[in-house]
Order: C-alpha cells, then sequence, then structure tokens
C-alpha cells in the first residue's frame, strides 16, 4: 500500500516570525500528539520565514481522511494560520510512493 506525502508551503509575513514559531509547534503538537498524524513543520534553508508543513500518511485512504474527518480544533488552526501567511498564499504537493 502506498504511503502519501502532503506538503504545504508557504512564506509568513515577517513581523509575525515570533508569533507564528508558537503557532507552529502549537499544530504540530495537536496533530502529532491528539490527531496521531505523522505532522512536521521545516523552515526552508537559506529563505527565512519560508517553511513546508509535511503529512504522511500510510495509505491513501489514511490521506483522504485528512480532509474528511477535521474536527473543530482542526479547522480553528487552519483558519488561523492564514493570519501569518504572505500574500503569495500557500502552494500544496500531494506525492504517492511508488507501489
Amino acid at each position: 500500500m502506498p504511503r502519501v506525502l502532503f506538503t504545504i508551503s508557504y512564506a509568513i509575513k515577517p513581523e509575525v516570525r515570533t508569533e507564528y514559531l508558537t503557532f507552529a509547534k502549537t499544530m504540530q503538537n495537536y496533530f502529532t500528539d491528539v490527531v496521531k498524524k505523522e505532522y512536521t513543520v521545516y523552515e526552508v534553508k537559506g529563505k527565512k520565514n519560508h517553511f513546508v508543513e509535511v503529512f504522511l500518511s500510510r495509505s491513501l485512504e489514511d490521506f483522504d481522511a485528512l480532509e474528511d474527518n477535521q474536527d473543530e480544533k482542526t479547522q480553528e488552526l487552519v483558519s488561523r494560520l492564514h493570519e501569518f501567511i504572505d500574500d503569495e498564499g500557500m502552494k500544496y504537493q500531494t506525492l504517492v510512493e511508488l507501489d
């Protein structure tokens, strides 16, 4: 069963960096400890304020459940994330492992 790697890339507004870093840690703790997802946030080397969120799903079904099974707290976190992102917005990529 192929795994799925889902990434969300974006840049944040420089003036909210400190607040964003605290928020990113909150997201990471929630998604890993409560929702039990494999989730990490990375900063792009050499590009300050550019970040990539990575979700690793064990299967296509698991990946599909990411969006389908969002609880109220997840929706709140996703909504709040938009406050930090610059005018370029987010870019999404879904990668499916070769079987």
